[in-house]
């Protein structure tokens, strides 16, 4: 039973560790909690500042009835255990049992959708939240789209959030799951489905030259807005700066289709945990400020009006290591707005993420331009035509 508020289960991977990083900046006492001790500690030991944080390291089978013992007593668990469709059942049964809220990483929308259908509701019957994808690919593009939905008469959502970097270990790993699911757009508040190993060419706001990006599994943003009444359409792509990379992304989403596919579950299983390694199998080194940029781009239009936001920043693990420690903050004090089912930014409001984020320097002002609404909602644009929060 936990005698501390969080569990940060899978704490031994790079973004655990970011995690363990922003709980510590938040106070916030928690049990750092995986299948191999000695792994997590040598990985706790290396957090900047630990020795002034309240940490317990746990050793716990990935079971639910591991997990649930573990998670009993303690308020929020943060899973960082992927990928998700293929480890995260036990997790939130788990939490759910224990009456934990849950929340992770993911960028699976399968994932999404079977915990949305499957636990949503079941969650919400308790007062619980459930908020998978609390992460810098989507919170922070989340957030540019609750901005633009400020604006009246909005419903079709274009989003699109391009990074600098390489993904880590556990990340090209769901990256692969990604690419054996279907994904899907929404149209109409229906789901329909991306054509295979789509790519595209897009426009960058604030340079020249395009880039390449793709669906990446259809993001958690159609997911989210499906029920959302302002929204009929969302369609979301995403990618990385470095256009040679993403050009071996486009090779292995085509391998996938044409050689991973056919395969036997087993044998497909296998081949994908071996491409992933190939691709990723150390530690990436820790993010630079200079370096690892972001940029978050969305359209929201209507049948007579658009509203474009783009959001700038840095350091998208680090992002998401904040993200997921402001989101236990909120919840250990029971400021969630809703049950159930649901964003960070419907959970916690946009504009209270936008304050945090640029807090810690992670992103600059809103760049809003196009329609702009004047009356009833506080907007203010200054001369830059940034928006002020």
């Amino acid at each position: 039973m936990s005698k501390k508020p969080v569990v940060l289960y899978g704490a031994s991977g790079y973004t655990g560790r970011l995690v363990a990083e922003y709980l510590r900046e938040y106070n916030i006492p928690f049990i750092a909690a995986g299948r191999n001790a000695k792994s997590i500690k040598e990985v706790m030991d290396g957090v900047p500042g630990i020795a002034t944080a309240s940490v317990e390291v746990v050793e716990v089978e990935h079971t639910v009835e591991a997990l649930t013992k573990l998670f009993s007593g303690a308020k929020v668990v943060c899973n960082m255990v992927g990928p998700f469709i293929k480890y995260g059942g036990e997790v939130v049964q788990a939490s759910l049992a224990a009456g934990c809220h849950y929340i992770d990483t993911t960028g699976e929308q399968d994932w999404m959708r079977l915990v949305d259908e499957e636990f949503g509701e079941r969650f919400a019957a308790k007062g619980l939240l459930v908020s998978p994808a609390i992460a810098q690919m989507y919170t922070t593009s989340d957030v540019a789209v609750n901005l633009c939905l400020e604006t009246p008469g909005v419903d079709t959502l274009d989003t699109l959030t391009l990074w600098g970097g390489m993904p880590t270990y556990a990340s090209m790993q769901s990256v692969f799951t990604i690419l054996m699911a279907d994904h899907f757009y929404l149209e109409q508040n229906e789901y329909v489905q991306w054509p295979a190993a789509s790519v595209f060419n897009v426009t960058v706001p604030g340079q020249h030259q395009v880039a390449m990006a793709m669906p990446w599994g259809g993001t958690p943003h159609p997911v989210w807005h499906k029920r959302n009444p302002r929204v009929a359409n969302v369609k979301s792509l995403g990618g990385v700066f470095n256009q040679m990379v993403m050009k071996g992304v486009e090779q292995i989403a085509k391998m996938v289709e044409e050689k991973i596919k056919p395969l036997p579950p087993a044998e497909q299983r296998k081949a994908l945990s071996e491409q992933a390694a190939a691709l990723q199998s150390g530690m990436p080194p820790r993010e630079n400020h200079r370096v690892n940029r972001t940029l978050d781009s969305v359209w929201a239009t209507g049948p007579n009006r658009s509203v474009h936001c783009v959001i700038h920043g840095a350091r998208n693990y680090h992002q998401t290591g904040y993200l997921q420690a402001f989101a236990a903050h909120n919840l250990i004090r029971g400021r969630a707005r809703q049950a159930g089912f649901a964003s960070a930014c419907q959970a916690f409001g946009h504009r209270e993420i936008l304050a945090g984020l640029q807090t810690y320097g992670f992103v600059g002002d809103p760049i809003i331009s196009g329609h702009v609404p004047s009356v009833g909602v506080p907007v203010f644009p200054n001369t830059q035509g940034r928006i002020g929060v």
